[in-house]
């Protein structure tokens, strides 16, 4: 009988990694993602996106396990239509958010602010960079005041801005005491925001633990700084090709560029059976 994948997970970004630069699917990726399905494999996405914005790629290729959207702050199973986990923003977090808003609220120096529900994203101040994302990702959304947004439910901030006003944004943060959240960019135009000791490393691991999969053998690969902590998490990390050189630092499969099919490339790996070699020869060393 032929190799089996059970014990494996496998999770991908999106933007940049599943997807090529252009937000096309390379036929590579879904020829191999099939194949290691078909193998028993347990492959999934993790993304910033909400729910139905992130089913769009989900339903493209043979994913078979819950996802991880809002960058790790739920797994939502599709199958049965529910998250099946939440790390929703507390009242810090929030009392945070609404300084935010209100202190970088002038001409040349304003910070767009979306605040994400599970399928649903508030943008209490609006301008071309949020609406952009909002129309790209197919985001369902409302733009209103903030004291109109539910207190309760926040899974993810996003402030959106030129570069210089981001880079005071997390001046600010940095000089502040710690709102009980964790940071991270996304883009040299964004910033977003978790609840603390939030990120999509664990969501991955929350969903590794529902199906017992060890860490050594749940693997993630991504291509930007969002993906740092997911990538710090796994027990294999991977990144596509174009990926800074901060992250190739800390991955132990470096795959090809976005745009030939680095999905394919992690998966061929785990496939032809040299990834559990490694992992042999990484237990004999320690």
């Amino acid at each position: 009988m032929g190799r089996t994948f059970e014990n494996w997970l496998v999770v991908s970004d999106i933007d940049g990694t599943l997807n090529s630069k252009f937000r096309k699917l390379p036929k590579k990726n879904y020829d191999a993602i099939k194949r290691f399905t078909d193998l028993g494999g347990n492959f999934t996405l993790a993304s910033g996106r909400t729910v139905s914005s992130l089913k769009r790629n989900y339903d493209r290729v043979a994913t078979n396990q819950p996802a991880i959207i809002l960058n790790g702050a739920g797994v939502y199973d599709y199958n049965k239509n529910e998250a099946v986990w939440r790390s929703t923003i507390g009242p810090e977090g929030r009392q945070f958010v609404k300084e935010i808003s209100e202190l970088f609220n002038t001409r040349g120096h304003s910070i767009d602010v979306g605040i994400f529900f599970d399928d649903f994203v508030y943008i209490v101040k609006t301008g071309l960079l949020s609406r952009g994302q909002m129309f790209f990702d197919k985001t369902h959304y409302e733009v209103t005041t903030i004291d109109k947004v539910p207190e309760e439910g926040w899974m993810k901030v996003i402030f959106w801005s030129n570069p210089l006003t981001i880079n005071e944004l997390q001046k600010y943060i940095n000089k502040n005491p710690n709102p009980k959240a964790n940071f991270m960019a996304s883009s040299i135009w964004s910033l977003e925001m978790l609840q603390e000791n939030t990120h999509k490393g664990v969501g991955v691991m929350q969903l590794a633990d529902m199906l017992g999969i060890e860490k050594s053998h749940v693997a993630a690969i991504g291509d930007y700084y969002n993906d740092w902590d997911m990538l710090k998490t796994v027990g294999l990390p991977a990144c596509a090709g174009q990926a800074p050189k901060p992250i190739h630092k800390i991955c132990k499969y470096e795959a090809c560029h976005c745009n030939n099919g680095c999905v394919a490339d992690l998966l061929d790996y785990i496939m032809s059976g040299r990834a559990e070699e490694d992992i042999a020869k990484e237990a004999l060393i320690k």
